[in-house]
Order: C-alpha cells, then structure tokens, then sequence
C-alpha cells in the first residue's frame, strides 16, 4: 500500500532514538524505526524535534489590531472595555474579516492546529464576530479547527436582549456557550448568569466556556464565582465540558482558603485557562509595592490534578498590546512568571499548550502524537523536544490532518570576522 506522507528522522521522545512517522487520510498510522514504505511524499526532518500542533483554546480575533486606532493612554482593565466598546460599535464586516484572518494566519505559521474564538456577542457589535468567524472556520478548514464561542462581554441581565443574541448566535452555528458572570451588578446576577449559561448550554449539548474571576483579589464576590460554577457543574452532570479563563483572583486566596476551592474545580473535571500576556499586562495596577502579578495558582492547580492549558487571549488591542499568536512565546513568558523551570516544570509547561489545551476544547481523543490520532503536527527547528521552549524555534513543517500547510526555509550565515594581531 501506498501512504500519503511519510516523515523520516524525526525526534519525538528525547530519550528514544530517531523514529520516521507514516500519515495517511489525514490519520497517523505508525510511528517506529524504518519506516520502508511507498509514499507520496516524503520529509526528511534530519533529527529535528516533533510536537503535536499547538491548540489555543482562548482567543479573541474580532478585537485584534485594534491597538492604534483609538489608543489606550492608561492600560487600565476599564479603559480597555471602555475603548474596545467604542471601536465596537463600529466594526464593518470587511475590516474584521482582515483583521481577523492576520491574526490565522500568524496562528498557522506558528504550528497552531486549533482554536477556540470568543467573538463578543452583544448589542454594541450585534452577531458581526460570529457571523464573520462562521465564513473564516470555513475559509480556514483545511488549515485550522474553529470552535466560535458565544461570549456575552457586556453581561446578560445587565444587557436586555443578550441572551437573545446568544440564541441567535448558537442557532447560526456558534459552538460553545460563553459567559462572563463578573460584568453584572450585583452578586445574585452573577449567579444568574452562570445559571443562564448552563441552562443554554443544555438546550443545544454545548460546552461552556466563561471568563471568570479576573480580578486582583476576592473582595468583591462576583469574582469569587468559581466554586459557584464547579458546584453548578456537578449538579448538572456537566464534568469535563466546561472551561475557565483568567480566574485570576483564586491567586489572592490564603492556601487554606483556596483549598476547598480547587478540590471542587478538580472533582467538577473544570478546565482553567491562564492568559498571562493579558493577566499580566492588566493585574496589580494599583499596587504601589510588591505588586502582584497576579495569575491563576497554576501550580496549585496542576499538583492537585486540575487540567490547566494556556492561551493568548487578545493580540494587540487595549486589554493585550502585544502578541503574535505564537504559544511557544506564551509558554515562555508563563514558565518565568510561575517559576516553572526544572525539566519537569518546563514539559508540563509544553503539554499545557498542547495536549491540556486540547482537552480543553473537547478535542482530546482525535489528538496527539500516537498512532491512530489526527495527523496535526509541528516539526521544530530543533534537535530536543526539550528545547521548544527555550528556543523558540522556527516551525519547520506543520502538518494539518496529514497535509503540510506551512514549510519554513531557513538558512543563516554568520560570518566571523577576527582581526589579526596579537591580543
């Protein structure tokens, strides 16, 4: 039989010999030593590193760019929703179509294989996020796998006609229900919010994927909804499907306090996912010292068996000024941030952008290097899987259900000029 593709000298465990990879209909089929086989095609990755391809499961693409047109001048959380809403109001479908697509295209480039969209879904921008993701996931099908969220940034109660928004957007085709419980005005609304998510969520047999909890701390309740939520979860019988972005303000509670709410966050199988280009750029702005850098306890979290995937949130607009949609310059900044440097630390780092983002997502089963997955991959231009994080290495080849979307050239010549005479 011949096979479509077959990638020969490829690194995949570090502490394993070189393996070749054999691909076809879109599926991995083997994965061994001498791979001697008919192919259509072949790669020679001469030793490089292979990783499964990268998932972001939090992105935000109808407000990327957006940096220069009205600029922030404080780099505050409000001044952010406050600009983002005027520029909002006057988004044009080909604009964001364009802005959009840099945004995928920088995603492809850098080895990502899936995303997960939350286009905002509100009165200001109406269903234009949705409506242009719905024409790109299919523009982009055989590049990326689009999940579009239904995302509520203004609130639900606190904005009349939202929900009937949302309904609209899911009945479009939006995949997932979002929620932003913390934009309403009192505790009681947030609850009814999350209540709302989920009784929606259960209508169409979706996940649910919610900012929650971005705050500095817990002082106000609306952002201490997690265990809310967790709870919320299990009485619904809806473990493993729902997400959380930022839940920053679980990092201001004393580890006693924290406890109880992160046993629950595990039992109710919620997935967390840390944006610290944004948690960063946004947190601790008031402090005048020691300020707070605050993220999610990712490793409270990951040590008690919570499943925590990372993500790039927003690429240059009021909320995040920089960002190139590259997870390996995330993954980076979030080892630092966390202190996650021993080899053990810097691995789950990487499975943090991969194999927990796309559980994540819901993707897991179809995902992964092993045989019988999805043929998504990237090959780094690398010779450790190991280093990935530490290079930032360009992607070589990225393999998208068994086809190469993208091959990276890349030739350096560096000429050493040394000066004679004696030192």
């Amino acid at each position: 039989m011949e096979i479509d593709l077959l990638i020969k000298n490829v690194r995949v465990h570090d502490d394993k010999p070189l393996v070749d990879i054999a691909i076809h209909d879109g599926k991995i089929v083997a994965i061994e030593t001498g791979i001697n086989t008919k192919t259509h095609e072949t790669i020679d990755a001469q030793g490089r590193a292979a990783i499964p391809g990268f998932v972001e499961p939090h992105l935000h693409i109808d407000k990327a760019f957006l940096h220069r047109r009205l600029p922030a001048v404080q780099g505050t959380l409000e001044e952010a929703i406050r600009v983002t809403g005027i520029l909002k109001g006057k988004q044009q479908r080909q604009d964001v179509l364009g802005r959009s697509r840099r945004v995928l295209d920088m995603a492809v480039k850098n080895g990502t294989i899936a995303i997960r969209a939350h286009p905002d879904v509100d009165l200001i921008q109406g269903l234009i996020g949705v409506e242009t993701l719905l024409e790109l996931k299919e523009e982009y099908q055989n590049l990326l796998d689009i999940q579009i969220v239904a995302f509520p940034q203004e609130g639900i109660i606190k904005s009349a006609g939202t929900l009937e928004l949302m309904e609209e957007a899911m009945g479009m085709g939006a995949d997932v229900v979002g929620g932003c419980p913390y934009n309403e005005v009192s505790w009681t609304d947030t609850q009814r919010h999350i209540d709302m998510v989920f009784t929606m969520a259960q209508k169409h047999d979706a996940h649910i994927d919610m900012h929650a909890d971005f705050a500095d701390d817990t002082s106000d309740h609306r952002f201490a909804a997690a265990a809310y939520i967790a709870q919320k979860t299990m009485d619904t019988h809806y473990e493993g499907r729902v997400s959380l972005g930022h839940v920053t303000s679980l990092g201001a509670l004393d580890p006693d306090e924290a406890k109880p709410v992160i046993e629950l966050l595990r039992q109710a199988q919620i997935n967390i996912i840390t944006l610290p280009a944004t948690d960063l750029y946004l947190g601790g702005r008031k402090d005048t010292k020691n300020q707070r850098r605050g993220l999610t306890p990712v490793r409270s979290l990951t040590q008690a068996g919570v499943n925590v995937a990372y993500s790039s949130n927003n690429i240059r607009n009021a909320f995040t000024p920089f960002g190139k949609a590259d997870p390996l310059v995330i993954g980076n900044m979030l080892a630092h941030v966390i202190q996650f440097g021993t080899l053990d630390n810097q691995a789950a780092i990487l499975r943090m952008g991969t194999q927990n983002a796309a559980k994540a997502m819901g993707i897991e089963k179809a995902y992964g290097l092993e045989v019988g997955k999805q043929a998504d991959l990237v090959i780094l231009d690398t010779f450790e899987v190991a280093d990935a994080l530490l290079d930032i290495p360009p992607r070589s080849w990225v393999i998208k259900r068994g086809k190469i979307t993208v091959v990276t050239h890349y030739s350096c010549e560096i000429h050493h000029h040394h000066q004679g005479g004696k030192q």
